[in-house]
C-alpha cells in the first residue's frame, strides 16, 4: 500500500522563506522545511495496481504553466486550533489544475474529494496552544507575502510515517505546458 498525494514542490528559497515563519508558537511540531509543499490533491491509501493507473492518469493531463503567491497565515479548527499554516492565494489557473488533477483521479477509479480545496502549505501541527502566543504570530506574519513562484510542473508523491515524522517521496512529474 502507498499513501499518495498530488502536490506541487518548492524550490530550496521559498522552503527558507518559510522555515523562517516557523518559532514563536510554544508546542507547535513544526514542518521539517524539507516538506513544505502544496497539495493539490490528498489520495490516501491505495495499493500500487491504483497508483498505476493514477500516474497514467495524471500523465494525460493537459494544463498550463503558472504562477502561485503564497500570503499570509492563519489556522484551521477555529476555536480548538490544530494546524497552522501559509496562505496560498485561489488563482483561476491553480483551481483550474486542481479541478483537472480531480477529474483524471476519477477517471482512475478514486472517489470524488468531498473536502473543500484550501490552498495552503502547513507550517505546524498543534496542540492546545497558548490562544495568546498564537494570536501574536498570526498578527505579526499578516502581512506575510513570498516572491511568486512559477509552477512548471507538479508531482505524484508518496509519504511514509517514522518516527521523525513524515519522510515524502516524489514518484512521479508532470509537466505542465508553456
Amino acid at each position: 500500500m502507498l499513501r499518495l498525494f498530488v502536490g506541487i514542490g518548492f524550490p530550496p528559497e521559498l522552503k527558507l522563506r518559510l522555515s523562517l515563519l516557523c518559532s514563536g508558537v510554544p508546542g507547535a511540531r513544526w514542518v521539517d522545511p524539507g516538506n513544505f509543499h502544496l497539495t493539490v490533491r490528498f489520495i490516501g491509501e491505495i495499493g500500487e495496481d491504483v497508483a498505476a493507473d493514477i500516474d497514467d492518469a495524471l500523465s494525460r493531463l493537459r494544463a498550463r504553466r503558472f504562477t502561485l503567491q503564497l500570503a499570509g497565515t492563519g489556522v484551521f479548527g477555529g476555536d480548538k486550533p490544530h494546524s497552522l499554516w501559509a496562505g496560498v492565494e485561489r488563482t483561476p489557473e491553480l483551481l483550474g489544475l486542481r479541478d483537472k488533477v480531480e477529474q483524471s483521479l476519477i477517471r482512475a477509479g478514486l472517489p470524488p474529494e468531498p473536502r473543500k480545496f484550501a490552498p495552503h502549505v502547513t507550517l505546524a501541527r498543534l496542540r492546545n496552544p497558548p490562544l495568546d502566543k498564537l494570536h501574536e504570530f498570526l498578527v505579526a506574519h499578516a502581512q506575510f507575502r513570498a516572491e511568486p513562484l512559477p509552477v512548471e510542473g507538479f508531482s505524484l508523491i508518496a509519504s511514509f510515517q517514522t518516527k521523525a515524522g513524515s519522510v515524502y517521496e516524489g514518484q512521479a512529474e508532470y509537466p505542465l505546458m508553456h
